[in-house]
């Protein structure tokens, strides 16, 4: 029987901070340990903890001090750190913060950065962006991630926080219908590139609670934002309640669950870049969204999270998924209305096309990429090939053809942002993605 974590308190030392800015609660040792550590990512829904996730967390801090960040509740996750689950660690540190100037505050900033593990509670996301952005402990936690290399960690609003792109709740939480209705609504807040760095989650929106309320289609809104306001190709991951997605240093990301006793899942989101256009038919303010693309806009992996973590989904390429339950599925919005479409074809035209049958000996290589100037593409199809570089909205910049194996593509000139390249012959056609920088 599944029940929301309420753990007894048992307090070893508690710090008022000055002038009551933050308060600390620390149990086991006060001392400074050094471990090493392995860097990672906890993305956990809301509602109760999966320990086997927590259990995986803590174990990537090497026995040293795990620090809990918040900005309401108290200490409810120390006993349950530190001795619940059976992993032994030095200290852990609750800092609950009372008000913004805690983000400057010496002890603070130095505590996390002493950190081996470092977990964000849930709460209000807004606290933590309005707090901590532009802040010192905004570059404490930057350092942990980029430069220590620990694993971060985060529930409901502390994992809503860690994408590079996020939904800030400035003016409060946003419904999936007000958000379909209008994708410029009040309280449709992003923000893009301008807090948490953490590479893994580069261009990536993450959305928690996911089946309590539904969110399906305030995070498609969220995706639809960010492609024709900021002009990147969005990536999702979402979480349902008592799901933990843990995404390791290879950047495997496994998802922690109790299925099948429960119909536990989390889902990766990304655009259809199988369509010709990708951008929505209709994203203004005061207008109902549109973003059919034939009744797929979206691609979305649908992976069930069991005690083992047995469901994993390569995020170097985002098409490999391993050793779960799971299945595809299609979204896309009608006038405001989200459509379904369950048990739906694999994602998988970043390859040569499957509408003919492939020799096995065709080889393409498009690279670097991102790219900066110039782009080198090799093949080995026998016979002249055409070759195009569209934009998210489906239109063309560049386009040409080449008897040669190796030829070169120049874009100096195009603006950063991600593009379409297609290569095809008479009979089969390749499809990648490029970023330009």
């Amino acid at each position: 029987m599944r029940f929301l974590f309420l753990p007894l308190l048992f307090v070893f030392n508690t710090y008022i901070g000055l002038a009551q800015s933050f308060t600390s609660y620390l149990i086991g040792s006060e001392a400074d340990v050094n471990a090493t550590t392995l860097p990672g990512t906890v993305l956990a829904g809301g509602a109760g903890d999966s320990d086997a996730a927590m259990i995986w967390m803590l174990e990537r801090a090497g026995g040293g001090d795990v620090v809990v960040l918040r900005a309401s509740g108290t200490d409810g996750y120390n006993n349950y750190f530190f001795e619940d689950l059976g992993v032994s660690v030095n200290s852990v540190e609750t800092i609950v913060f009372n008000t913004a100037e805690a983000a400057e505050d010496d002890y603070v900033i130095q505590q996390i950065e002493n950190a081996e593990c470092l977990f964000i509670a849930g709460g209000d996301q807004w606290d933590y962006i309005s707090y901590w952005k532009d802040s010192g402990v905004e570059a404490a936690l930057n350092y942990l991630i980029n430069t220590k290399g620990v694993t971060i960690g985060g529930t409901s609003a502390g994992m809503a926080i860690q994408g590079d792109a996020y939904f800030s709740a400035e003016n409060g939480t946003v419904y999936s219908d007000e958000s379909l209705m209008d994708p410029y609504n009040e309280y449709l807040t992003i923000g893009y590139n301008d807090f948490l760095q953490n590479e893994v989650l580069n261009n990536t929106i993450t959305d928690t609670h996911f089946d309590n309320p539904d969110r399906k289609g305030r995070l498609t809104a969220f995706m639809a934002r960010l492609l024709i306001d900021d002009g990147i190709m969005p990536f999702a991951i979402a979480s349902e309640e008592f799901v933990a997605v843990c995404i390791d240093e290879n950047n495997i990301a496994r998802v922690f669950g109790e299925f099948p006793d429960y119909d536990d899942y989390a889902y990766f989101v990304q655009l259809n870049y199988c369509n010709e256009n990708l951008a929505p038919e209709v994203c203004e303010e005061g207008v109902s969204l549109t973003w059919l693309q034939e009744g797929a806009a979206l691609k979305v992996l649908k992976v069930a999270g069991d005690v083992n973590g047995t469901g994993s989904f390569n995020l170097n390429d985002r098409s490999i998924v391993e050793g779960s339950t799971f299945s595809w599925e299609d979204w896309s919005v009608n006038e405001g209305v989200l459509q379904v479409v369950e048990n739906s074809e694999p994602l998988e035209c970043d390859s040569v096309s499957t509408s003919v049958e492939i020799e096995d000996n065709i080889e393409i290589q498009c690279y670097p990429n991102p790219v900066y100037n110039t782009l080198l593409v090799k093949h080995n199809f026998s016979d002249m090939v055409t070759w195009s570089i569209t934009d998210i909205s489906g239109r063309q910049i560049l386009f040409g053809s080449s008897s040669d194996a190796n030829f070169l593509i120049e874009m100096q000139m195009l603006s950063s942002g991600i593009y379409i390249f297609r290569l095809a012959n008479d009979k089969q056609h390749f499809v990648r993605t490029i970023e330009k920088k």
